[in-house]
C-alpha cells in the first residue's frame, strides 16, 4: 500500500504540475481568431497542438519530453520540417475551443471516431485502437458498491473529464438499461488524476480510455478497470473542419508512418507490454 499511496501523490501533483504548466503555455499562445490550414502552418513553420498530460501521451521526464502521441507529432513536424509547440490541456472542451478559435492546429490525443464528433470535427484516419472502461475499487466490505455489469450502474454518478466524448456513451449506455445514470464532468483534471482519486477513496468511480487506466492499475492495485463502457473502437486525432489541406497532409503521413519501423519501435516502447 505504501508504493500506491506514492503512485497517488505523483499523478495528483501531475495534476497540479500540468494544470499550472497549461495555464502558463497557453497564455503564451494568443487565440488567432479562426483556424488555419496547412499553408498557413508552413509559413509560420510551427504547428501549434493540444494534448494532455499524463504517463501515456505527453509528460515531463526530468529534462526530456516524452509520451506516445508527443513522439507521434514531433516526427511529422520533422518530416514537414517544421516545428511543434506544444501545449498540454487537461479539459477536452478546452481542446475543442482551442482548435475551433485557431489556437491549436490539432489535438494530437487519442479521440474516439463517432459520428457525433464527425459533426464537429474532422478526424484523420485511426491510429489505435482502445475503450472507455469504469475505473472503480475492488469489492470491499462497507466500500462503495460494487459495479459487476452496465445493468449496475442505474442511478450512480459517473466521473468524467469536461467535454469527453464518453459523455455521449454514457447517456446512450443509461437508454439501453433504461435508467439514469449521473455524469459530474471535471474541468481542472485529466484521466490520470480522476483515476488517482477512485484510488484515494475521494469519488467512487469514473470512465477513462482503458490505455491509461491500465497504466495506472498495474501500480494501484486496489483499483478494478473491468467493467467495460463502450466497445473497442478506433481513436484519432482531430483538426478543425476549415483545415481539410492540414487533415490530408496528416493522413497521408500517417498511411506510410504507421507501417514504418519507427512506428512500431514508438508504439511498442508505450503500448508493448499492454
Amino acid at each position: 500500500m505504501k508504493l500506491s499511496k506514492q503512485r497517488i501523490q505523483k499523478y495528483i501533483l501531475m495534476g497540479i504540475v500540468s494544470v499550472l504548466i497549461g495555464s502558463i503555455w497557453f497564455q503564451r499562445i494568443k487565440p488567432k481568431g479562426h483556424p488555419r490550414d496547412y499553408a498557413a502552418i508552413l509559413s509560420e513553420g510551427v504547428i501549434n497542438v493540444a494534448t494532455e498530460y499524463n504517463s501515456l501521451s505527453f509528460y515531463a521526464d526530468a529534462d526530456s519530453i516524452s509520451g506516445f502521441h508527443y513522439e507521434l507529432i514531433e516526427a511529422f513536424a520533422r518530416h514537414k520540417g517544421i516545428k511543434t509547440k506544444v501545449t498540454p490541456e487537461m479539459s477536452f472542451e478546452k481542446r475543442m475551443q482551442g482548435l475551433n478559435n485557431g489556437t491549436f492546429d490539432v489535438i494530437a490525443y487519442g479521440i474516439q471516431t463517432t459520428s457525433e464528433l464527425k459533426d464537429s470535427l474532422l478526424l484523420t484516419a485511426p491510429i489505435i485502437l482502445s475503450k472507455q472502461v469504469l475505473v472503480q475499487r475492488k469489492a470491499t466490505k462497507g466500500g462503495a458498491p460494487y459495479i459487476k455489469s452496465q445493468l449496475d450502474l442505474a442511478g450512480k454518478t459517473l466521473h468524467v473529464v469536461k467535454g469527453s466524448p464518453s459523455i455521449m456513451r454514457i447517456r446512450h449506455l443509461g437508454n439501453e438499461i433504461g435508467d439514469t445514470i449521473y455524469v459530474k464532468q471535471i474541468d481542472k483534471y485529466g484521466s490520470e488524476q480522476l483515476i488517482s482519486l477512485v484510488a484515494h477513496g475521494d469519488i467512487d468511480y469514473a470512465v477513462c480510455d482503458e490505455d491509461i487506466a491500465r497504466v495506472c492499475a498495474d501500480s494501484l492495485p486496489q483499483l478494478d478497470i473491468n467493467t467495460d463502457i463502450s466497445f473497442t473502437q478506433f481513436y484519432s486525432w482531430a483538426v478543425s473542419k476549415q483545415s481539410p489541406v492540414l487533415l490530408d497532409s496528416l493522413n497521408s503521413w500517417l498511411h506510410t508512418f504507421i507501417k514504418s519501423k519507427e512506428f512500431h519501435r514508438i508504439y511498442h516502447k508505450y503500448y508493448g507490454k499492454r
